[in-house]
């Protein structure tokens, strides 16, 4: 990693899908094709097979989920990739929105016999929102699924999106024999992969070349010519312009878990994916191409390294070259930072970065000085803007088992606030802790968390809090005074920033009515 030149390209992507798609396989199956790892792992991995590479924490090894992002980097024939996994279920998907801020591109991930699910179209708008590119990969070939044309009518449909199949499978389910490359004219078979090994694909050129009579069954090969000639007449051509608006999409199927199709995805992902696009901020738009370092805080991680109790801060570089050990403004605090160690990733494993460019995602030890849409610069004031962070859905006071733990787990929390990976509030007058997050899992998670990464038993007791705004006002005597009218109804943040704490849906609109200079703010 520490010999990465300015000149390599680059394609800084995350992978999208529904839980159970295949999106954590896919990533694996990724790393594999570009070298980064010898055998990829499995989800539900049993035995002495790894886990997967990408869900690193204890608590998505005994889940078989992922419930926070992860960044990869490798390089995989002459392009410099990071590619950043996601959260599938939807509990946790204010970590992928904020990873979707520090991506150019993404993957969407769809089951063959799913076709498109709720958390698809969440994170879908998210991109679209974002202006975001989008390949598809349709998962699970070898099994049984939709037809093929209803499937992808069903992506125009439901995405608003134009289809156009860069490649064409070769039958389905036990029948699957491979992917025929649209966009090159090749026959791409592959033997199932047995103990992650890949498989080399025997290739043929076009559609009348005599080897697919050879290779396939009759009434496979005459399918296969139909049904690619048909996708040909009916989809177009593949417009890469159309592509990078996020009008259109070029579709590969394949079987992840088999290695089918992931090399053609990886390719897709070289030959069409933007190299580092511009990036707004408050003050204007920052080309990659500036000489001058700017970067962005997306996410913050703790207990990385469980042994060291870490605390780490994912960057998004946005122009510049970055040299380890240079000093940039830490634009929130005004302060200058000296970055000795700044790390690259590879999942759980990292390496010394000696420099990164725009597009490269670096890891900055973090000690509490960074938190989620800090600026980084060489002396510029900007602010990047799109950085979310969301009120809670759900609200539950958090205490510990032993109350000799309080300070304890007032720590633990806080670090948990800071990663974002929930919201953390202190009320204004009673000693408690309350812990909102957008899905119920997320409790079941920070419990495990808490228990393991903090070695405290804590637990959560449900609350008649309905949900928190944070507060902002022009005048600050005016917002002084509410706060101080409204007693058990005021809290604080990690930040101490005030929060109202709204009991139900009347409660939140009265103070709205009778409040009408001050915001109450849903997102921060």
């Amino acid at each position: 990693m520490a010999a990465i030149e300015d000149h390599t390209p680059r394609r800084t992507y995350a992978i999208i899908s529904h839980p159970d798609a295949g999106k954590t396989t896919l990533t694996e199956k990724l790393l594999l094709f570009g070298g980064a790892i010898q055998l990829a792992g499995q989800v539900k991995a049993r035995g002495n097979r790894r886990r997967a590479t990408s869900d690193w924490m204890k608590v998505e090894q005994e889940r078989g989920i992922s419930v926070a992002s992860s960044v990869m980097t490798f390089e995989y024939d002459g392009v410099m990739h990071n590619l950043l996994d996601t959260p599938g279920h939807e509990d946790f998907s204010e970590d992928t929105y904020r990873v979707l801020t520090a991506v150019d591109s993404a993957i969407m991930v769809l089951d063959a016999a799913k076709g498109i699910e709720t958390q698809t179209l969440k994170l879908f708008e998210v991109c679209r929102m974002r202006d975001i590119p989008i390949l598809t990969f349709i998962n699970k070939m070898d099994r049984d699924g939709q037809e093929l044309f209803s499937l992808l009518d069903e992506v125009e449909k439901k995405l608003a999106l134009d289809v156009v199949p860069a490649s064409w499978p070769i039958g389905m389910g036990r029948d699957f024999k491979g992917c025929y490359d649209i966009f090159n004219d090749k026959l791409n078979l592959f033997e199932r992969g047995k103990g992650g090994v890949v498989s080399e694909a025997i290739t043929c050129n076009g559609l009348d070349d005599p080897k697919i009579d050879e290779i396939l069954p009759p009434a496979l090969a005459k399918q296969l010519r139909e049904e690619v000639e048909m996708v040909r007449g009916v989809y177009g051509d593949f417009d890469h312009a159309s592509y990078l608006e996020g009008h259109q999409t070029p579709v590969y199927f394949g079987s992840a878990v088999n290695n089918f199709g992931v090399r053609e995805i990886l390719k897709g992902v070289d030959d069409f994916a933007p190299a580092p696009l511009p990036q707004k901020a408050v003050e204007r738009e920052i080309d990659p191409a500036e000489k001058k370092v700017s970067a962005f805080v997306f996410k913050i991680q703790a207990n990385m390294d469980p042994k060291h109790r870490d605390r780490m801060a994912f960057v998004r570089i946005c122009s510049g070259k970055f040299k380890r050990g240079m000093k940039l403004k830490h634009v929130r605090s005004g302060k200058q930072l000296t970055l000795h160690s700044p790390q690259m990733f590879f999942a759980q494993d990292r390496e010394m970065a000696e420099n990164a460019y725009a597009g490269d995602i670096i890891g900055l030890p973090n000690h509490g000085n960074l938190r989620i849409g800090d600026c980084l610069t060489e002396g510029e004031d900007l602010h990047f803007t799109g950085i979310p962070s969301f009120a809670p859905e759900i609200m539950q006071r958090c205490v510990p088992e032993d109350p000799m733990k309080a300070k304890h787990l007032s720590k633990a929390l806080e670090q948990i606030a800071e990663e974002g990976a929930a919201r953390i509030f202190k009320s204004a007058i009673e000693s408690y802790y309350l812990v909102g997050v957008i899905g119920a899992l997320q409790f079941d998670v920070l419990i495990d968390r808490i228990r393991t990464e903090f070695n405290v038993p804590a637990k959560f007791e449900a609350t008649s809090l309905y949900t928190a705004r944070w507060l902002e006002c022009d005048d600050h005597k005016t917002l002084k005074s509410f706060i101080e009218a409204s007693g058990s109804a005021i809290g604080y943040d990690h930040d101490e920033d005030p929060v109202f704490l709204a009991r139900n849906s009347w409660h939140l609109q009265d103070a709205q009515d009778k409040n009408k200079d001050i915001r109450f703010v849903s997102t921060k």
